[in-house]
């Protein structure tokens, strides 16, 4: 089983679960925590060889990746603690595992708020991830993920988010970023049909304005998708909860509590 860390209050709140990204850890959830446990009950959650969960999962080694086989962890833990239904808060990569639980168990999601959400790979991001896939074995992974946090993260005011990010991929094995890696094969088509087919339940977008690889098709989604929202923080790029913490929290937590 993952590795989790639960803070519970009380049976009458409602749980939020919050899902990091790949490369990242449940500790970029840091400046999340004291708000949030003052209104729910939170379980942070480190996915498939990252965090405290990198040397636990031995039985994962053998098998390829998916983003379904991921998404069933985080279930695995939620039937584990009996946790029936849940607001979920993911970012980067970890929205599409939200996307895809809300597909797979959408009896399980009160709500979402995807953060720095992924939902079209760009033409700039496809060149990326096609370069990534021809030098992968060739070169230290370190080097493809700092080249594509930099894309990503290019201001100086996104610095501290990218570093954060880098700082997290360090302890991530080469054999276990070529696994995740792996995952982007499946992204277009995963993403095109979530694109087509919307979830009943209520997903808020919270997206930075300096996002330009993501803002644009959130925006178009959210216009096609009656139960979904957007909220963009300015001043601000991909990873909205560490670079503007109090405004993504206020955000999410109002959200959050108008579907509790």
């Amino acid at each position: 089983m993952l590795y989790y860390k639960e803070f519970k209050s009380s049976d009458d709140r409602d749980w939020v679960i919050f899902v990091h990204g790949a490369g990242g850890s449940s500790s970029i959830w840091f400046n999340q925590l004291r708000d949030f446990k003052e209104h729910f009950n939170v379980l942070l959650i480190d996915l498939r060889g990252h965090g405290k969960s990198k040397d636990m999962l031995q039985k994962y080694y053998e098998e390829d990746y998916s983003f379904e086989f991921i998404s069933r962890d985080i279930l695995e833990v939620l039937d584990h603690l009996e946790i029936q239904k849940a607001h979920f808060i993911g970012v980067s990569l970890g929205t599409i595992i939200i996307r895809t639980i809300a597909e797979i168990a959408p009896e399980r999601v009160k709500s979402s708020v995807l953060c720095g959400a992924i939902t079209r790979l760009n033409v700039r991001s496809r060149i990326l991830v096609f370069i990534g896939h021809m030098f992968k074995r060739f070169i230290p992974y370190m080097w493809l993920y700092k080249f594509f946090a930099w894309i990503i993260m290019p201001r100086k005011r996104h610095a501290k988010s990218r570093n954060l990010f880098i700082r997290e991929a360090k302890k991530l094995y080469q054999k276990e970023f070529l696994r995740w890696f792996k995952l982007t094969n499946e992204v277009n088509p995963l993403l095109k049909y979530f694109k087509e087919k919307e979830v009943d339940s209520p997903m808020l977008y919270v997206m930075g304005s300096e996002d330009h690889m993501f803002l644009p098709p959130v925006k178009q989604i959210v216009n096609k998708h009656k139960h979904s929202a957007l909220k963009v923080i300015e001043n601000c790029g991909h990873v909205c909860n560490v670079e503007r913490p109090r405004a993504f929290n206020q955000a999410a937590i109002t959200y959050l509590k108008q579907h509790s």
